[in-house]
């Protein structure tokens, strides 16, 4: 297996390759997705696709226009995120958010347009592959992992609780929701995409599907943390727009040293999650270890 920061180099590497050439009269929309893909970022989902993939035998190059699709989505919604509807930020990662620089019309379509970019990115590879039953078989499963875990019960889903749940309203059940949806579903969609496209079986897929839960969810709640006490220097925005904005968090409901122990278990959950794999699976350790103490 690669480095993480080899994994993260491929991708930004070919990162716009999957974009579609646009007229010249909607020229600005190409321009405005691929400011916010290069704002940078740590490119964690992707590498998790492309790692995973490898984990299990796979072609991490055949692997890469799904890497890819799952950044636009990301991006797409840090873009609709950060819109004054939503979060309001005017930095995202330390550069002026997206609808600052193009404006919220241009900043909404952008986020349209790399979400259906990544459809027809991966529903391309399906069809690539059509002349291959099995191979088209394991594309087309990935290809739905992801967009279902990104749809209205996954991603959306939580994003949906997040914006409409009050901090005097906050309940333990509605922040697991918003923790398994809002985040965690993006984070484990790449694990179990990477594994299909590599042919992984049901036990591995299993095992490494409570990993990708459980850090996703400590990341969350890391989030939830840093939003009380990060440096915001770091983060690169404003820090506290949960409590500003009156929106539950698991630091709101449970309290801060209830969170950091709660985002120790997660992690150490995580691990456990694959200790049968041993050292062969110390990529994805390692990096639950180091996703416990980021600082942003």
């Amino acid at each position: 297996m690669l480095s993480f920061d080899e994994y993260r180099s491929l991708i930004n590497e070919h990162l716009t390759d999957f974009i579609p050439e646009t007229d010249s009269k909607a020229a600005v929309l190409r321009e405005s997705m691929e400011y916010s893909l290069r704002v940078g970022g740590k490119r964690l989902r992707p590498v998790l696709l492309l790692a995973s993939c490898d984990f299990a035998g796979g072609d991490i190059m055949q692997a890469l226009p799904y890497a890819c699709s799952l950044e636009y989505i990301h991006t797409y919604s840090l873009i609709h995120d950060d819109l004054p509807a939503m979060d309001d930020d005017d930095l995202r990662r330390g550069k002026p958010t997206n609808h600052t620089v193009y404006g919220e019309d241009i900043a909404i379509l952008a986020g349209d347009g790399l979400l259906n970019t990544a459809a027809e990115v991966m529903t391309g590879e399906v069809v690539r592959h059509a002349g291959e039953p099995e191979i088209m078989a394991r594309h087309a499963r990935a290809a739905h992992e992801i967009m279902s875990r990104a749809g209205i019960r996954g991603m959306i889903g939580g994003q949906t609780a997040d914006v409409k749940g009050e901090y005097m309203e906050a309940s333990a059940d509605l922040v697991r929701y918003i923790e398994l949806h809002k985040t965690a579903d993006l984070i484990t969609a790449p694990v179990r995409a990477g594994l299909m496209l590599a042919g992984a079986d049901d036990s591995m897929l299993n095992d490494f599907t409570s990993y990708a839960l459980n850090t996703g969810v400590a990341f969350q709640v890391l989030d939830d943390i840093l939003d009380f006490e990060g440096d915001e220097e770091l983060i690169g925005k404003k820090v506290g727009k949960d409590q500003d904005l009156g929106k539950c968090n698991y630091v709101c409901v449970h309290g801060l040293d209830a969170a950091k122990q709660e985002l120790h278990s997660l992690t150490g959950e995580a691990k456990r999650s694959l200790e049968k794999y041993g050292n062969d699976a110390v990529f994805f350790t390692s990096l639950a270890d180091q996703l416990e103490i980021r600082k942003y």
